[in-house]
């Protein structure tokens, strides 16, 4: 009888032990992707006789490494570039660790976008819009930025300390970098950035959206502050069932940099993929732009993005000439292939023009023409 009860007691105690256990969790394993491009260039401009008497020319453009990673609730988005010496080496383009509170909200902390007009890209060619070349289209600056994404109304709110900082000391910033920021003598720091954005539509593919922007410049000889602002308002249609995008975005900046007395040249200094060039300190951007998806049946091409972008950048200097950009084009897709076909039009544009230190600031008045540049980029993303 006791060996009963003992035996009893037992399997009580066992049964309230397992009862009260907590189920054990799944062990949470990390999570980790990497990927990359490989890309070629083919150009010919029509402003460079010797390139035109050998044909263009035909070469490397870049090789990069995307890594993606998840671990307890931590995420890692960074991507590297290589480019050839001559448009800045290596660095990095972007790279930010984030935390979702929720399905529509979450926080990222490090090299992110900048929440300024039309994301991720105001364009759909691989020159972009007249936007980037001053520092408003794909823009990644170093700090904080939280957003959040109810499907109808999309909010972001930033706080930037600098742009991409690699040397930490006072000297001029390094052109050596993927997105266009003030260089030369003057320094972006403390920038806060709010943009709202509210979808339309039974489909959600009418987007309105508003940007906010607003910082200081820290000149390295005065050792004082100027400050520098910037809006704009956009509309974008993008629909899963419709082969139409459209484009279009008004924005106005202004820059005032702390330079010593009587010496503002009515220009700042900016730079990217390893040089600088000058950009007038007040102005406004109007942009348009259409494309239209064919989806293709091949086993080669799978489809065919027709586009045309456009650009106007409207100088508020007095005798500054203005710059107009156009690009017409087509996006050929084959695999995990990219291949872009353009013919670049610029007026007044480095890129596209035989004027690269002033052809955003006072341009060429009394020599300025059209300028193209017929471009082939292939890139094979992995």
């Amino acid at each position: 009888m006791v060996r009963i009860c003992l035996l009893l007691t037992l399997l009580l105690v066992s049964s309230i032990c397992q009862a009260q256990a907590p189920e054990e969790k799944p062990e949470e394993k990390p999570y980790l992707k990497l990927g990359g491009a490989v890309r070629f260039n083919y150009n010919l401009s029509t402003w460079k006789e010797d390139q035109l008497e050998r044909g263009g020319d035909f070469g490397f453009d870049l090789f990069r490494i995307n890594a993606e990673a998840e671990y307890k609730g931590i995420k890692l988005n960074a991507e590297f570039r290589h480019y050839s010496q001559a448009f800045g080496g290596s660095f990095l383009k972007q790279g930010w660790f984030q935390h979702d509170f929720s399905d529509q909200s979450q926080v990222q902390v490090g090299l992110q976008q900048v929440p300024f007009g039309i994301q991720q890209y105001n364009s759909n060619n691989w020159f972009f819009n007249i936007t980037y070349y001053v520092g408003f289209e794909d823009d990644h600056d170093m700090g904080v930025k939280y957003i959040h994404d109810s499907g109808r109304w999309q909010w972001q709110a930033a706080y930037y300390k600098s742009a991409e900082e690699f040397v930490f000391a006072l000297t001029d910033p390094s052109p050596n970098r993927y997105s266009y920021d003030v260089t030369g003598r003057n320094k972006e720091n403390n920038q806060l950035n709010f943009k709202g954005m509210r979808r339309l539509g039974d489909s959600l593919a009418h987007e309105l959206g508003i940007s906010l922007q607003g910082g200081l410049l820290y000149n390295l000889d005065t050792e004082r502050n100027g400050t520098r602002y910037a809006g704009a308002i956009h509309y974008e249609h993008k629909a899963i069932d419709s082969p139409w995008n459209f484009k279009l975005q008004a924005m106005l900046y202004r820059f005032h940099p702390k330079y010593a007395a009587a010496s503002d040249p009515g220009f700042i200094e900016m730079g990217a993929y390893g040089a600088n060039y000058n950009v007038a300190s007040k102005g406004e951007i109007y942009t348009a732009s259409i494309a239209y998806h064919i989806p293709l049946d091949t086993r080669l091409v799978q489809s065919i993005d027709i586009y045309n972008n456009y650009g106007f950048y409207h100088k508020r200097i007095r005798g500054y000439e203005n710059t107009h950009m156009d690009v017409l084009g087509a996006l050929f897709t084959a695999g995990p292939m990219y291949i872009y076909t353009d013919a670049a039009f610029g007026y007044n544009q480095p890129w596209l023009g035989p004027e690269w230190t002033n052809a955003l600031a006072a341009g060429t008045p009394d020599d300025t023409k059209w300028h193209m540049r017929f471009n082939i980029n292939m890139g094979y993303y992995f």
